[in-house]
């Protein structure tokens, strides 16, 4: 399975992926965006925090801590790509604005199209090897026809046949899941993800950007002096990326099958599978500690 995998590892992360925002469309109406209209301030600052202080807490954190080679990369990568769908089940958990975390979601996945390249571009260009040249082009037209077309079929989809919609979203996620085990299985079994190698300073460096971007979205919502709901929104927005758009993105720029990438593409993927599984547990503590507030 290990040389199938590193020969097919793009398409297995383009499945992932389309899945999981075919997915995430077939759950959203243009109702879901209300909020850009009733709220266009608490709209606006998401976008803000999310495009603008995401990326210089980013920056700040890899100068700080003297962060370097895959592990930068992948920090990078994740300060760069926008909330996942995940945020918006979890801001409704947490008993926080629900359309406002939708609202941040759909604009900032929109808006990723240009962000996302340009925020890669800023934030790693140190960290690549000195012959690579960073493939904005490819960048945009895989985000526009793996994360942007699939989110629009999706909505597409539930205007159409709403009644089987729903279904069909859930199917679509169980099947990206699916794919990310694949991703996992795959690297696992071509000796991809080696813990060892990795090594603990670097899972550390992990965990320390877990919590800064964590400490970003809290930060925020005091400074700006939201509500209670908007806050939980806009914090969980921060916390929980499209770590999908991350290994597709790693995929299509250190591919396992280009020796020459294949190291520093192997870090960037337990980078983003390691910030992955902590943003949930980060995610859970706070729907909790929000709900026990609540009462």
């Amino acid at each position: 399975m290990g040389d199938f995998y590193v020969e097919h590892e793009y398409w297995v992360a383009v499945f992932q992926l389309v899945t999981a925002m075919l997915g995430m469309g077939a759950t959203l109406t243009a109702r879901d965006f209300r909020d850009v209209v009733r709220e266009p301030g608490a709209v606006t600052l998401g976008m803000v925090v999310q495009l603008v202080l995401v990326p210089l807490a980013t920056f700040g954190f890899l100068r700080l801590l003297g962060v370097h080679g895959g592990v930068a990369v992948g920090v990078a990568l994740i300060a760069s790509i926008p909330g996942g769908t995940t945020s918006n089940i979890f801001t409704y958990f947490a008993r926080g604005n629900s359309a406002l975390s939708i609202s941040i979601t759909g604009l900032t996945t929109l808006a990723c199209l240009i962000t996302t390249p340009l925020i890669l571009a800023a934030l790693i260009s140190d960290n690549l090897p000195a012959d690579f040249t960073m493939p904005t082009g490819r960048i945009v037209n895989e985000i526009a026809f793996t994360l942007l077309l699939p989110l629009a079929l999706g909505m597409l989809y539930l205007y159409l046949y709403p009644r089987q919609a729903v279904a069909v979203s859930k199917w679509c996620i169980r099947a990206s899941l699916f794919g990310i085990v694949l991703i996992v299985v795959g690297s696992m079994s071509a000796g991809r993800l080696n813990l060892a190698a990795f090594g603990m300073d670097n899972a550390l460096l992990v965990v320390y950007f877990t919590l800064a971007l964590t400490a970003t979205g809290w930060l925020a919502a005091r400074l700006f002096t939201l509500s209670r709901p908007d806050s939980i929104a806009i914090g969980l927005e921060v916390i929980v990326r499209n770590v999908n758009l991350g290994v597709l993105l790693k995929a299509s720029l250190f591919p396992a099958s280009t020796a020459a990438t294949a190291q520093l593409g192997d870090t960037v993927l337990l980078t983003l599978l390691l910030y992955g599984s902590l943003q949930m547990i980060i995610a859970a503590v706070l729907i909790m500690f929000h709900r026990k507030q609540v009462g």
